[in-house]
């Protein structure tokens, strides 16, 4: 049996010539794209890269070692894409986003809407970034307020996106996919849900709660203490609390904010009934324009991979060689195309950083679909 010792040693020769072949090949790689900045070429070539794997793989002489191969590879190309992502940035070829940068976001003679009736979350959101005094409508649904932008009757729109207890608002993600509208700012407010009533109505009158489904997941613990209790879901708290007070019911309960209950005529039959006392949802303000200001410093993307083995590492890979930070990332079914997923990150950085450039440039090019949601 050889000595351990020995047997490190004779590795640490060959790891030092696998470096010395890793810069070499590295450097050809900067000669690629010398090559492809003069005459314009595509730095991904996939149909290329999966020759060149076959054939590779079929240098090895067993399987185990053939996918290893293959792996290493792997892993060699896709560093050897970002070394050239890096030199066309550094010969200022920037494929630059078509986003626009302005001094504010201007809302003295802009439209905001709104999902809801009066005493929403999202009326509370749009007003803590926008000043109360704005001028503002609201609409049946989050669709509704897309729509609002599209067709121009709103310049901006306020959307819950997640909540920090019952987590991401799922149709808000789709619909910044379906519509060409941009984040543009962000918003986090306290929520402080409360059980309201007639002012007649006690605890133990109610028989049925009404809220938004995300609220009533917020208050699981609480409604599970009343398991007879009917729970029903609808579009909005503060349509809850609305019709709380127009059924005249006493056995009818809205979960809701109490400011709710000042608006509606309602009473207060509990506060804070939240799972989470530190409860807070993250609302995104939307516009129609590609916009940004300069203290803009997240940006948020969704993009589709292949539905292959590594293909989602090969593309956040892009984040690790970079040094970005992502602060968030979701995924979503793609609609008609059963177990393949949209996926949208956050991450922290400017367009004009380098780092943000290459990884954005590499994204846009080793994805099927790749769209960037905006930047504030």
């Amino acid at each position: 049996m050889r000595d351990l010792l020995e047997i490190r040693d004779e590795i640490d020769g060959i790891d030092r010539e696998i470096v010395e072949l890793y810069e070499k090949r590295m450097q050809l790689a900067a000669d690629v794209a010398e090559y492809k900045i003069s005459t314009g070429k595509p730095v991904f070539d996939k149909e290329r890269e999966i020759s060149k794997l076959d054939t590779l793989g079929n240098l090895a002489s067993c399987d185990f070692t053939r996918h290893g191969v293959r792996e290493l590879f792997e892993q060699i190309m896709s560093m050897s894409r970002k070394k050239q992502y890096q030199l066309l940035t550094e010969h200022g070829i920037v494929d630059e986003p078509e986003f626009m940068p302005v001094d504010t976001i201007e809302s003295r003679d802009a439209r905001i809407v709104f999902q809801g009736l009066e005493g929403a979350y999202s009326q509370q959101a749009m007003e803590s970034f926008f000043g109360e005094n704005c001028d503002n409508f609201h609409v049946e649904t989050w669709k509704d307020a897309m729509e609002a932008i599209q067709n121009g009757t709103a310049d901006y729109a306020v959307l819950p996106i997640e909540n920090s207890s019952a987590g991401i608002v799922s149709e808000n993600y789709d619909l910044l996919v379906e519509y060409d509208n941009y984040i543009v700012g962000e918003q986090i407010i306290r929520i402080d849900h409360a059980l309201l009533g007639l002012p007649e109505a006690q605890e133990g009158d109610i028989t049925a709660v009404y809220s938004h489904k995300q609220s009533l997941m917020q208050c699981s613990d609480f409604l599970e203490q009343h398991r007879e209790w009917e729970r029903v879901s609808l579009s909005n708290n503060a349509v809850a609390a609305k019709k709380v007070m127009e059924d005249a019911d006493k056995t009818q309960a809205a979960i809701a904010s109490a400011k709710n209950a000042e608006i509606y005529g309602l009473k207060v039959l509990r506060n804070s009934i939240q799972n989470n006392k530190n409860n807070s949802t993250r609302f995104i303000v939307v516009a129609g324009k590609k916009i940004y200001t300069a203290s803009a410093n997240r940006i948020s993307i969704c993009f589709e991979v292949s539905h292959e083995s590594g293909a989602l590492y090969q593309a956040l890979s892009h984040f690790i060689y970079n040094g970005i930070n992502m602060t968030n990332i979701q995924s979503r079914p793609i609609q008609g195309r059963n177990w393949e997923y949209r996926f949208f990150i956050d991450f922290e950085g400017k367009f004009t950083d380098t780092a943000v450039q290459n990884a954005l440039r590499g994204l846009k090019e080793e994805t099927i679909y790749f769209k960037i949601l905006g930047t504030y």
